[in-house]
């Protein structure tokens, strides 16, 4: 859904501990504990594009044993989908969730990705487009972020991790950073920058309502979405009025849980079923406001 459709709901709902404690119950009852007036905004930054086979995407039967790879596909198969990161301004700090393409990737793609990976993909990094420029361009030091928030560690998400290494916590999945070692992964991206795996813990969201509570508050949810990943995360923010989720790779635009296609690549085909039922059956809850995911061409840059 892009920004611009996101739906409106009049007033400003109050929430807190009793309202995230009833949603494991009954996720359309709300009973309020407090009210929250200072709402969270969420910045969607584009952090360049990659060039891709639609079959990395949206998962297809084909003839080729693997049409996820682009080898030997056509260019008419192919397509430019955005990189996308997030800021989210919580009242009590700041969060960045992924990092999209470091600059390395204006000057030597396949030593930055590695030479299998660059055989697959192509970035585009465009100048004051990486994560670093953009926090300039928005008088925001990295060091006044308090959370840097990796969805997953494949290249486009983590690939510019190292520009804002100062940052206060680095976090990604336990299950995540166990699985650090996939052939898929590139561990050069974030040589020397200090990554703080979390466990998970018990939330009322997601497939297997395992996560994290980022702030303590209710307000902004780290959602396990496994299937993609071994640990890749969503991110579900309740911006005061309703909830928007950052669903990252669980599916690459909203076909892709309107009509169950997976994405090409999985770590595990049932965990990926999972994690796209869920944010299908959200999507569809009266007070979900959006779904963005990382790659949807629809979802441009702006202000949520």
């Amino acid at each position: 859904m892009a920004i611009n459709q996101i739906r409106s709901i009049e007033g400003v709902l109050c929430y807190g501990n009793a309202f995230t404690d009833t949603l494991t119950d009954n996720p359309r009852i709300e009973t309020p504990m407090k009210c929250e007036k200072e709402p969270i905004r969420i910045h969607v930054l584009h952090t360049g594009s990659v060039y891709i086979d639609r079959a990395l995407a949206f998962r297809e039967r084909s003839l080729h044993p693997m049409p996820y790879t682009g080898w030997l596909r056509s260019n008419a198969k192919k397509l430019w989908v955005p990189v996308s990161a997030y800021l989210i301004d919580h009242p009590d700090g700041l969060v960045l969730v992924d990092t999209g393409w470091h600059t390395d990737m204006r000057k030597s793609q396949r030593s930055h990705l590695g030479f299998l990976p660059a055989t697959m993909l192509t970035g585009r990094l465009p100048a004051g487009e990486a994560i670093h420029e953009q926090l300039t361009a928005m008088d925001v030091e990295v060091g006044d972020l308090t959370d840097v928030v990796l969805t997953h560690l494949d290249s486009d998400h983590v690939s510019g991790v190292e520009h804002v290494k100062d940052a206060s916590n680095i976090i990604v999945s336990q299950p995540e950073w166990e699985a650090r070692g996939d052939v898929r992964y590139s561990p050069s991206m974030w040589d020397g920058v200090d990554i703080n795996p979390f466990a998970l813990t018990d939330i009322p969201f997601g497939p297997y309502n395992e996560g994290l509570d980022l702030f303590g508050d209710g307000r902004v949810y780290l959602v396990f979405t496994p299937g993609h990943s071994a640990g890749q995360l969503s991110v579900l923010v309740h911006n005061g009025i309703g909830w928007i989720l950052l669903s990252s790779d669980v599916g690459y635009a909203e076909r892709a849980w309107a009509d169950g296609v997976l994405p090409g690549v999985t770590d595990n085909d049932d965990e990926a079923r999972a994690s796209l039922r869920w944010v299908a059956e959200f999507s569809q809850r009266d007070d979900c406001l959006a779904v963005l995911a990382n790659h949807d061409t629809d979802v441009v840059p702006g202000e949520v």
